[in-house]
């Protein structure tokens, strides 16, 4: 019954092509008398001049429109010969026309019209079900044959051989005797194609079943079978389109794994899926395929996955000898050389950019990246069992990429992988050359064979490193004023890629005493950059088109010089070489006019940091003096701070104010921190540490505040600045709140028991609060009219705060000898000494707030006068006696009846002379 259905649906499809025949022979001499009519009528028009000669080419180009297009990949584009001119353009168009990157033609009305439901359904349908139809019509007459034991073996398989034959004979002559219409508007559900693949099918079925079921030939034997008959597939797909090469493919990829052998043989293995991936390509260049060859970078990399994950062990070199096939064939095979597209003048920026991220033919280029990749971290990877550890062939498969990358924009992903996977394989060859045993003990029980040698490692970092710069070099040479964003892109890869791999190899296999081949390859690094940086200026390309690739390259050779600093020179030398390094790139510009090198100055101050927040005493805790002042914090510290002092002085009148200003608060921090960190050494008894600070080193740290602030704003008069400006502020703020934490509650002596000294008035409150309180008061008065009233107001009263914090110490100190914490308690006579200095204290303020005609003063005094009184009225009345009683109330009566007058006085003389200032 079923050998009967696959009978009838073959006799039915070979009718509905017979059918359909006819109809476009004569749909194809309809069109080709109306093209001959609207010829006639544009000739006419001509010649009689008539001004409705464009309604006539509107007529013509509907009618040709109507015509269906002959793609490139049909089988008729070449039979097809066209006597009138409009029909020659028509089909040169076509053949150049590129049906992935093109958009479809809008159909006219009269094709909307023509493919109707009944055409589209019709006309496709019995195609493919014919198709399958006649495969499985084979299929079940062999089914058939065995089961009855009809035909021998061999008969079978010579019987289905030719019958795979006769198909493809059969669409042959289809496609060359076929009408063109047909294959144009049915490019899907072509029928030469079908029975042409389903031929192949039957062929590549027959060897296998020779080989596999009945054992009729060798190994080798099937295998070329198989590989000719896949290979001539991909050929044949130049004639009948993408989805045939897509079947050779498939053929290609499963040829290997139908025919196996005992004995692996690798090369043998992937020199055939590179022979058929290179095939698949070129056929995919001709006709300009995207998907095909897609699918083809995937199944190799599946290929490669699956062998390197799964063979013990592998080898390396023929997985290596395919990918660099693939990777030289998307480089220049396809999309190849081909799409260069340069960056118009006048593009914007951000649109320049997206091309250069959303390239034509992306799928292509960036599968073939991800399976490199992939691959070659594979090989290095400990979770695999090679013969050897590949490291040569990583090397080379990630140069191969990075080299593809640099030939052309539209392998931009192809040179970031690259640079992923040198960094990433970088990081695992120098994880896995024991280093990291000495991290993690764990690790110190690795299996030999996963270890690497650690100048192994060296050597392919050093190695990958040159190659990026050498890339770089070569794509800023090539076209430096094309694509602007490719050539900023491998810029900034040429810089920061071997500053990467360099301080990887550098941290994790080199001699941090002195380094000389790590030291050789960062100096040699970084003096090509700076000269690739000269080579740039001097090439004289249009104002600013060399900036920022310039830039990155400047910056990336501080980066080299900095790692080639730390090879060869240690502790205090290392500092200061970096810090005269990034000075020298500010005193650099009056020989250059490059914008980025003040900025190099600010990265060389940032790795000066760095290093001072990794070991804050220069030389190491065993190598800092015990003398004050004069150690390693001196020139550690100081001398960075005096050339960023001298290179913002040098570049003060720089045009960017971004860098300048950034000079200037970078020069400041460091002075303020050589300051620091010298008093804390001084006063710590020579000993840098996290113990909290007594309070005479936190006094210090105030004055300096307060000093630094008044510095500040002496600076910001004579050259104003905004980080002059708001940086002494800021640090008034800051002192202001220290006062608050420190002074007054976290270090205050009343609470820590802190001793004082033996001699009075020359003290630890002296240091700790009044001078501290007339320095305020002095910062005060100096800002009046330069910083904003609620600043100076709040300078002022912490001025008075400081100064009633003294006071109310040195009365308790009076009473109760160098130690005044809490736990003594108060004595009659120090209780009611309180209120008389408070009082005296407040007049004094008054007066002094009187003279600078300072209302904060006033007002502070006011606070503190009321103060008093409520200590009277709530502790004197009840903790004194007698007559200290009665005299406490007499002397705040007089104070506040003078205070009164006093205030009277002032009130009635500001009203004739005008508001006061606060």
């Amino acid at each position: 019954m079923l050998e009967a259905i696959a009978l009838l649906a073959f006799v039915m499809a070979l009718a509905a092509f017979l059918g359909g025949r006819q109809t476009a022979e004569r749909l194809d001499r309809e069109i080709e008398s109306l093209k001959a009519e609207l010829a006639r009528l544009g000739r006419e028009s001509t010649e009689q001049g008539s001004p409705d000669i464009e309604s006539v080419r509107t007529e013509a180009d509907v009618a040709k429109a109507a015509e269906p297009e002959a793609m490139a990949d049909g089988p008729w584009a070449r039979a097809r010969q066209d006597a009138h001119t409009v029909a020659d353009e028509t089909r040169g168009a076509a053949e150049s026309l590129d049906e992935e990157a093109a958009p479809p033609a809008v159909p006219s009305a009269a094709a909307a019209r023509t493919e109707s439901l009944e055409s589209r359904i019709g006309g496709r349908w019995p195609v493919w079900v014919g198709g399958l139809a006649l495969a499985l019509g084979g299929y079940f007459l062999v089914q058939y044959s065995i089961d009855a034991g009809l035909l021998s073996p061999t008969v079978r398989l010579t019987l289905a051989a030719l019958f795979g034959v006769a198909l493809g004979a059969t669409g042959e002559v289809i496609r060359r005797r076929a009408v063109p219409a047909v294959a144009d508007r049915f490019r899907n559900a072509m029928i030469p194609g079908v029975l042409t693949a389903a031929g192949a099918v039957t062929l590549f079925g027959v060897v296998y079943a020779a080989y596999g079921i009945y054992g009729f030939i060798g190994t080798a034997a099937a295998f070329i079978l198989l590989a000719v008959i896949s290979l001539a597939t991909v050929g044949l797909s130049l004639l009948h389109g993408q989805a045939f090469a897509g079947l050779g493919l498939l053929a290609s990829l499963l040829t290997p794994l139908f025919v196996s052998s005992g004995e692996p043989r690798p090369w043998v293995l992937f020199g055939f899926l590179a022979a058929a991936w290179l095939a698949t390509l070129a056929a995919s260049r001709l006709r300009r395929w995207s998907v095909v060859p897609t699918l083809a970078n995937a199944g190799l990399g599946l290929w490669g996955l699956a062998y390197v994950a799964l063979a013990t062990p592998f080898e390396a070199p023929p997985v290596t000898f395919a990918l660099l096939v693939m990777i030289a064939g998307v480089a220049l095979i396809w999309p190849g050389l081909g799409d260069r597209d340069a960056e118009p003048s006048g593009a914007p920026t951000a649109g320049a950019w997206e091309r250069l991220f959303k390239p034509p033919r992306l799928a292509i280029s960036i599968s073939a990246a991800i399976v490199a990749a992939v691959l070659a971290l594979l090989f290095i990877s400990p979770t695999v069992d090679a013969q050897r550890f590949p490291v040569t062939e990583f090397v080379v498969v990630v140069a191969a990429l990075a080299a593809a990358g640099s030939l052309r924009p539209n392998a931009v992903y192809g040179a970031l992988l690259a640079a992923f996977g040198a960094i990433a394989g970088t990081w695992s060859l120098t994880a896995l050359s024991g280093v990291l045993s000495y991290l993690d003990p764990s690790l110190a029980d690795l299996p030999p064979e996963i270890v690497v040698p650690g100048r192994t490692a060296m050597l392919s970092a050093m190695i990958l490193s040159a190659l990026f710069v050498l890339f770089g070099a070569l794509v800023l040479a090539r076209r430096p004023a094309g694509n602007r964003p490719f050539v900023v892109l491998w810029a900034g890869l040429a810089a920061a890629v071997p500053n990467a791999l360099l301080a990887m190899s550098f941290l994790m296999t080199g001699n941090f005493t002195f380094d000389l081949p790590h030291g050789l390859a960062a100096f040699a690094g970084g003096l090509f950059l700076l000269a690739l940086v000269e080579w740039l200026d001097r090439r004289g390309t249009e104002a600013g088109e060399a900036d920022v690739p310039g830039g990155l390259l400047a910056l990336g050779s501080f980066g080299l010089l900095v790692i080639g600093l730390h090879a060869w020179t240690d502790g205090l030398v290392t500092t200061l070489a970096i810090a005269f390094l990034g000075a020298a790139y500010s005193f650099a510009t009056r020989l250059r006019s490059w914008p980025v090198l003040p900025w190099v100055t600010v990265a060389g101050a940032v790795v000066v940091l760095a290093r001072i927040a990794w070991e804050p005493t220069i030389v190491g805790p065993g190598s800092l003096g015990t003398v004050p002042v004069f150690n390693a914090l001196l020139p550690g510290y100081g001398i960075p701070a005096l050339l960023l002092v001298a290179s913002a002085y040098f570049l003060r009148t720089l045009p960017d104010v971004r860098v300048r200003n950034l000079l200037q608060a970078l020069a400041s921090l460091f002075v303020l921190l050589t300051v620091a960190i010298l008093v804390r050494h001084a006063m710590n008894r020579g000993v840098l540490d996290s113990s909290v600070p007594t309070l005479g080193e936190q006094a210090i740290y105030t004055l300096l505040a307060i000093g630094a602030s008044g510095i500040f704003m002496t600076l910001d008069g004579r050259s104003p600045s905004p980080v002059f400006r708001y940086g002494g502020m800021a640090l008034g703020v800051l002192s202001m709140l220290s006062v608050l934490a420190a002074h007054l509650v976290g270090l205050n002596p009343y609470f820590s028991g802190e001793l004082l000294g033996s001699v009075p008035f020359f003290d630890l409150l002296l240091i700790g609060y009044l001078l501290p309180a007339i320095g305020y008061a002095g910062l005060a008065r100096y800002a009046r009219g330069r910083r904003p009233l609620p600043y100076v107001a709040a300078l002022a009263v912490s001025g008075a705060v400081l100064a009633f914090a003294w006071a109310s110490l040195s009365v308790r100190r009076f009473w109760q000898g160098q130690n005044v914490a809490d736990w003594k308690g108060f004595l009659q006579g120090e209780t009611y000494t309180y209120s008389v200095v408070w009082l005296v204290l407040g007049v004094l303020l008054l007066v002094v707030g009187s003279r600078m005609n300072a209302k904060s003063i006033r007002i502070a005094s006011a606070v503190l006068v009321f103060i008093a009184v409520l200590k009277v009225f709530l502790v004197d009345m009840s903790n004194l006696e007698g007559f200290l009683r009665a005299l406490s109330f007499i002397g705040l009566g007089a104070v506040l009846i003078g205070i009164g007058l006093f205030y009277q006085k002032i009130l009635s003389s500001s009203a004739g002379n005008g508001a006061h200032r606060a």
